[in-house]
């Protein structure tokens, strides 16, 4: 069973098998995709994370499969109705609809019309009605009792008890669902034309069921959960009916018209309602993760968007009422003090501002102020431009900085325990400030669902959110690294192999014994064992420890045989990033060197990579945000004018763009290139930077329409 698995995983995803097999193996014994796809490129024959976890879920979903199809064989079989013909469909179903269309007339059912029929003994009739000749009203008059008072009454049970049969048929099923797929039609139509609302455009509105995009399946979803819109699949009924006669036609054709009421009953009543009921659940199913796959898209961006370091940050959470409160920040991200200012409405102390602003500058030489994007971001932002051009000695910027999210860190248990003494505005200052410092290990405390870089994504189921969301980060700190001596609980909970638990043991074991000196003594952290160590040692790096490599992504496994190449090229430890190295390696045999060392080529060219840069940090290598030094209004934007802005979102039909204004701009994607582009993200993502011609300005609904067909 497991090789028939093996081989539909490589069938649809075009994987060779050994490698599928070898993956399978290490996912079966515990191993983390992080560490496989780093660490076991050899077993897996270079298998990137993408394709180790298709190949988890794809294993996943069809050992439920076989696990699904073995329960309904036992079942089946435990009321002696099972023969090999229904054995052999179960165990060639394709997938879980399959099954159960094959389960459903041996399921256990509620009462229904054709139960009670049957209890009422018309279950001959039926038969009779489906292969005998003869007249089904004469005949009925047999059955007649006291239960059953009429010929009338009769016939309607039989008819039924073959509308159940019929509903109950899985190549009917088969047929009209893939029919529906095909050929259907959504419609949408209004609960109240006189009442206005977002979905208007679908008051009145139909797409074929093949066609239509999946961020309309969702808009559709909400809209008719929201009580807007009504919805329906329409199809060719009397073409599914003539394929449901010709399947069940009766040997005598006298009795054609009760076998088309029970044909028709069996349609509209029992099989049309769940069939369109499982055709809207497939499309929502291929909506959600198209969605979901978006969201984790735009999130892995923007998690590895580049710190911004070695700078002194000032973050401001605007407010009206309440005053915006600010928060220092020094380079490594510790917080030095915290307070509020009031330059926007109703109290407008700017002057007060301004001084209080000062002070800060020239007390800890603030390099960048960043400002939440929330409420009374606008006005503050006008304050802080007005504010760094009455100070243009100080060589002061500031970024907006996307808050999505911070109000629920900030609220968190986790906020709480790391800034007991500040109030929840000050947290969020705090976490404005860090966010720009380091995306990444800032954005790990928040949920990543709240943070907002997606579409629908609150339409979504939940769980499967939350889980694809969570690889995102798992993928993105481990990609980038994680220092152990200065990474919070948050951060190390998501490195591979190490759980929550742990991730607390590590922070409680360097608070109480000092900073790890080299990655051995991690194993005297309490639960991390030499399986957890095998997954996350290499992902956790100590900078000036007791040996260079433990700063590096290269693996304690691999030490010797580093230890070995640096040997061989007449090097040492001290030599790591130095030029001599770099020209020394460049002039390797990279196969016959892997044989000398007894590794893999993958292998030697990752640890290559690591002694020429051992410090790299990738998010580096991707363009810095724009610091601005004056504001930009709405009024201000002309069609025509070009600038820079930076992507702050991508979604189906096109990307937002930050060019600093309130309101971000939509480049639709026809304007996005002057060729085709089948989706935005051929294009763009998240954290780019871009020049952009300014198309429309809506001031009144604050749309800007924007082109990169420049």
């Amino acid at each position: 069973m497991e090789g028939k698995i093996l081989a539909r995983i490589a069938e649809e995803t075009g994987i060779d098998i050994r490698q599928i097999k070898n993956t399978v193996k290490l996912l079966d014994d515990d191993n983390t995709v992080p560490f496989i796809a780093r660490y076991r490129k050899e077993v897996t024959g270079g298998l990137d994370e993408t394709g180790i976890r298709r190949i988890q879920e794809l294993l996943r979903l069809y050992r439920n499969l076989e696990e699904r199809k073995a329960e309904v064989i036992r079942l089946i079989a435990e009321q002696g109705k099972l023969t090999l013909d229904i054995e052999k469909s179960i165990v060639n179903a394709r997938n879980v609809t399959a099954v159960e269309d094959i389960y459903r007339p041996f399921r256990p059912k509620r009462k229904t019309r054709a139960s009670a029929a049957r209890e009422k003994g018309l279950e001959g009739l039926a038969l009779f009605i489906r292969y005998e000749k003869g007249d089904p009203e004469k005949e009925a008059e047999k059955y007649l009792s006291e239960k059953v008072v009429t010929i009338k009454d009769a016939l309607k049970g039989a008819v039924d008890i073959i509308a159940e049969e019929i509903a109950d048929d899985a190549d009917i099923r088969g047929y009209v669902r893939n029919y529906l797929r095909k050929t259907g039609i959504m419609v949408c139509r209004a609960e109240d034309e006189e009442k206005d609302s977002v979905y208007r455009m679908y008051y009145n509105y139909s797409e074929p069921v093949d066609k239509i995009p999946p961020h309309r399946i969702l808009a559709i979803n909400r809209g008719e959960r929201e009580g807007y819109i009504k919805v329906d699949v329409e199809v060719d009924v009397d073409k599914m009916l003539n394929h449901i006669r010709q399947s069940y036609r009766a040997v005598c054709l006298a009795n054609d018209a009760y076998m088309q009421k029970a044909a028709e009953d069996a349609y509209k009543r029992l099989i049309e309602p769940s069939v369109i009921r499982d055709i809207r659940n497939e499309l929502t199913k291929k909506a959600e993760e198209h969605a979901v796959e978006i969201f984790a898209q735009n999130l892995r961006h923007l998690l590895l968007q580049p710190p911004i370091k070695d700078k002194m940050v000032l973050g401001v959470d605007p407010a009206y009422r309440t005053g915006c409160k600010w928060a220092v920040v020094d380079e490594t991200g510790r917080l030095l003090e915290t307070g509020v200012v009031y330059p926007t409405l109703p109290q407008q102390k700017v002057a007060e501002a301004k001084q209080e602003f000062i002070r800060l500058v020239r007390q800890y030489k603030i390099d960048i102020i960043a400002i939440g994007n929330g409420t009374a971001s606008r006005e503050t932002e006008q304050f802080v431009a007005e504010f760094i051009q009455e100070n243009k000695e100080y060589n002061l910027a500031y970024i907006i900085v996307n808050e999505a999210g911070a109000s629920v860190y900030s609220a968190s248990e986790l906020a709480k325990e790391e800034f007991p003494g500040l109030d929840v505005a000050e947290r969020s200052a705090v976490s404005i400030a860090r966010r720009l410092q380091d995306p990444l290990a800032e954005l790990v405390k928040i949920e990543p669902r709240s943070i907002g870089v997606g579409q629908y994504q609150h339409d979504v189921n939940p769980k499967f959110l939350a889980e694809k969301l969570t690889w995102v980060v798992e993928s993105a700190v481990n990609y980038v690294g994680v220092d152990v001596n200065t990474a919070s609980a948050s951060l190390l909970s998501y490195v591979a192999g190490i759980n929550s638990t742990v991730a607390n043991n590590i922070v409680k074991y360097r608070e109480e014994n000092g900073k790890f000196k080299n990655r051995k003594e991690l194993l005297k952290v309490p639960r991390l064992g030499a399986k957890a160590f095998e997954q996350c040692a290499g992902f956790l790096r100590i900078e000036g420890g007791d040996n260079p490599l433990d700063g590096t992504a290269i693996h304690p496994e691999s030490y010797e045989a580093a230890l070995k190449l640096l040997d061989y090229l007449g090097m040492g430890l001290n030599d790591l990033g130095s030029e001599e190295l770099k020209e020394k390696i460049r002039k390797l045999d990279l196969a016959e060197t892997a044989g000398r060392l007894e590794i893999g080529v993958p292998t030697l060219e990752d640890m290559i990579e690591n002694m020429i840069k051992p410090k790299r940090d990738p998010r580096e290598e991707l363009p810095l945000p724009i610091f601005r030094q004056d504001v930009l209004s709405l009024e201000d934007l002309k069609p025509g004018m070009r600038l820079k802005g930076t992507v702050t979102n991508v979604v189906d039909f096109g990307a937002f763009i930050d060019i600093g204004v309130k309101n971000s701009g939509l480049v639709h994607i026809s304007e996005l290139s002057h060729h085709f582009v089948r989706h935005p993200m051929e294009v763009v993502t998240v954290g780019d930077v871009v020049e952009v011609e300014v198309l429309s300005v809506d001031a009144e609904k604050g749309r800007i329409a924007l082109s990169m067909r420049i």
